[in-house]
């Protein structure tokens, strides 16, 4: 059964899709929009994607699903930050970059990363009405600024910051206007490490910021990070500050009130053939992926949880699980011991 989060006027599903994986072909689009047809129909009421995944597909496909529903069936999240490129534009790759952000002045190349990132004002502006062309809506539900952390490899903080502070503006104006509901950010990074490596980011620094520039009523209410059996750093590591308390990545959205989605819940695969046989007992469960999204789904505080699902017969196995009861907190806590 398929349980939800509500969150300031949002019903969220605890598992949602991912659109990250597969090439970006025809095919892969048909089976995306067939996966994302059935979870709807299941339940599952939360898809994720971004401009950049597949080269724009991604996106394209969830907009093909959603014909079939009501847009206020599904909870639409999707980001901004790293250079795109429309695979269906039959244009080359730099002629497309030149000119549709050097010759429009959208994006200001000096704020760009050798891996193409960016957070300019003006060039997530161009990234958000993109998405909302390729997705066939009004509105955007969440809108993540994609791993800003990036930013910190190759600018001062302070620079950083700034940009950050911009880019907020941009979303409260979009909010503002109906275009969007809620933004965050989404990263890798940044809320799993130690404070003070180069990445970091204190969450209540990015609430702070929100209010600085809309005060207490901002639309900053969403964060992604990965968390999994090989990633528990958002649930382990006691590395944000917030009010003068050292807590986890967790423990500080729910102190700060933001809504946290975690992704690669199965470690891009990586657990398949890993998971030690007392962990499966301790689940009561055999198969791998089937331990590893209830690990997931058992963790205390979490939000929803991404699954990047592009094959019917994988959602299938994932919806499963949901009937199986999630061990109690005593029983999920004694993993760590």
């Amino acid at each position: 059964m398929i349980t939800y989060k509500d969150f300031e006027g949002l019903r969220l599903s605890e598992m949602g899709i991912g659109t990250y994986l597969g090439d970006p072909t025809d095919e892969v689009d048909s089976s995306y929009a067939r996966v994302i047809e059935r979870a709807l129909r299941s339940g599952i009421n939360v898809v994720d994607t971004a401009i950049n995944y597949r080269f724009m597909k991604s996106e394209k496909a969830v907009a093909k699903a959603l014909k079939n529903f009501d847009r206020k069936d599904a909870v639409i999240s999707t980001k901004g930050g790293y250079v795109p490129f429309d695979a269906d534009s039959g244009e080359d790759p730099k002629d497309y970059f030149i000119k549709n952000f050097v010759e429009t002045g959208v994006l200001k190349q000096e704020e760009m990363t050798p891996q193409g990132h960016c957070i300019g004002k003006e060039f997530l502006k161009w990234c958000f009405n993109k998405s909302l062309e390729n997705l066939e809506s009004d509105y955007v539900d969440i809108y993540f600024i994609h791993n800003p952390e990036e930013q910190f490899l190759f600018f001062e903080r302070e620079v950083v910051f700034q940009r950050l502070s911009k880019a907020f503006e941009l979303m409260e104006s979009l909010a503002e206007s109906g275009k969007l509901r809620y933004y965050g950010v989404a990263t890798w990074n940044a809320f799993r490490i130690s404070k003070g490596a180069r990445q970091y980011i204190s969450l209540e620094e990015l609430v702070n910021l929100a209010e600085g520039v809309a005060g207490k009523e901002h639309r900053f209410r969403v964060i992604q990070l990965p968390y999994n059996m090989g990633m528990h750093e958002a649930y382990t590591l006691k590395n944000q500050e917030v009010k003068g308390r050292l807590l986890s990545p967790l423990e500080a959205c729910e102190e700060l009130e933001l809504y946290p989605y975690t992704s690669a819940t199965l470690y891009q695969g990586n657990v398949v053939g890993r998971i030690p046989q007392e962990i499966k007992t301790a689940f009561g469960l055999e198969l791998d992926i089937h331990v590893a999204i209830q690990f997931v789904r058992s963790t205390p505080k979490i939000g929803t949880y991404l699954i990047g699902t592009g094959r019917e017969e994988h959602l299938e196995e994932n919806l499963k699980l949901l009937n199986s009861t999630p061990p109690t907190p005593q029983a999920f806590l004694s993993l760590f011991k």
